[in-house]
């Protein structure tokens, strides 16, 4: 653990190994202590999820194949997938985390990001910040901590540390040292690439950052070069914190299994009639949607819909989530439809007469908001030249977050 008196780090990183599995164990907790993985979804390629750790200890690893798995450990429990118990779960946690007063960024389920800044006083420091959030998220999800300058190393510094374990990691010299000795798969990396660094013996991030940034830029491209550079202790410093989620939601039980298309479609038709009459909705339009399931062996299914313009009109909206009911994969005992973001309008300008490339400018923005419902305001970019007189092409540009 690093530390250091003139610096305070204000990036923090909440870390729950193994989310999904310990949400759908939350009822089955005995289990946590036998070899259990969770089960890929039907129809998926048959690689385990995340595992517990008496399944480790016995040789099984997460995105093993199932076969490969049952024959290394035969007493291995497979846990059905239950999306939906996950991501009420995450929700749950993410807004116990804003009640006591962090502004969040969710990265993903069992990873967020937040900022001690704004807390530091009201807690006692940044330690004291870093335990109260652990008690926010409660007990028995083996939280860990982690803060520093930048996002990497605070995750970095969640992922190795112990439950319960808070681990605080200066900027600058303390935070490259700290990386070093840490393995390439806390890198955003796609597992060709990271296989590709490996068999030319670069195991740790310290070997990596060690390497020419240009060279393993020719050799990895642009993201082998945002690895280098997480490697090195540098990266984003900022957080993001999230909207507050819409709270409109409707379900269906059925009195029986239901895995008939035509009839799934006359209920979700019925999903939306109530959504769109809802009081909650308040006249606002609909952007982003999520339709989910309870299936019939216990687990469940969940997917969103992110509409490329806000609507609140009937036909449309089944339209575009009566593909979604093709994907279920068993039949269902409910049928839930939930407004994950709202609009307070459409957001429609008319004019009389439109100006020349008017309208595709608003279709560009249309799209852009679109991709920011669906995949977070980072996922847009633009190219900034910052050095265009460089030898080296990814020297020349910078990519930055699109505000607009």
């Amino acid at each position: 653990m690093c530390s250091c008196r003139t610096y305070v780090p204000v990036l923090a990183a909440i870390v729950i190994p193994g989310f999904e599995l310990r949400a759908a164990l939350r009822e089955r907790p005995g289990l946590m202590r036998r070899p259990a993985a969770l089960a890929p979804l039907p129809g998926r390629e048959p690689l385990l999820g995340p595992v517990t750790a008496t399944a480790e200890a016995a040789g099984v690893k997460p995105g093993m194949r199932m076969g490969e798995a049952l024959a290394t450990c035969p007493e291995l429990v497979l846990v059905e997938q239950d999306p939906a118990a996950a991501e009420d779960a995450w929700e749950a946690i993410v807004r116990r985390l804003e009640d006591s007063g962090f502004a969040v960024e969710p990265a993903e389920l069992g990873t967020v990001y937040f900022e001690t800044k704004g807390v530091e006083r009201l807690y006692g420091g940044v330690q004291a910040a870093l335990h109260r959030a652990l008690a926010a998220v409660g007990a028995g999800w083996d939280a860990r901590a982690g803060a520093a300058a930048r996002r990497f190393a605070a995750l970095a510094a969640a992922s190795v540390a112990r439950a319960g374990q808070v681990l605080v990691v200066a900027d600058g010299d303390q935070a490259r040292e700290f990386l070093a000795p840490l393995p390439l798969t806390l890198l955003p990396l796609e597992a060709g690439r990271r296989e590709e660094l490996q068999e030319l013996g670069v195991q740790k991030l310290g070997q990596l950052a060690e390497l020419p940034g240009a060279a393993v830029a020719e050799r990895l491209g642009r993201d082998g070069r945002q690895a280098w550079t997480l490697a090195r202790g540098r990266g984003a410093r900022g957080v993001e914190s999230r909207r507050p989620p819409a709270e409109v939601a409707e379900r269906l039980d059925f009195p029986e299994a239901v895995g008939n298309e035509l009839t799934l479609r006359r209920a979700l038709n019925v999903l939306v009639d109530r959504l769109l009459e809802s009081p909650a909705r308040d006249g606002r339009f609909l952007r982003k949607l999520a339709l989910g399931a309870k299936l019939t062996g216990g687990g469940s299914w969940r997917r969103t819909v992110t509409l490329r313009e806000p609507i609140a009109e009937r036909d449309r909206l089944r339209a575009a989530l009566w593909p979604k009911i093709a994907e279920l994969p068993a039949p269902v005992t409910r049928l839930v439809l939930e407004a994950v973001e709202l609009a307070d309008s459409r957001g429609d300008q008319l004019a009389l007469v439109a100006p020349e490339g008017e309208d595709l400018q608003e279709r560009l923005k249309d799209g852009l908001r679109q991709v920011r419902a669906s995949t977070g305001g980072g996922a847009v970019c633009t190219v900034v030249d910052i050095a265009p007189w460089s030898r080296l092409p990814e020297q020349r540009a910078l990519l930055v977050p699109k505000d607009a």
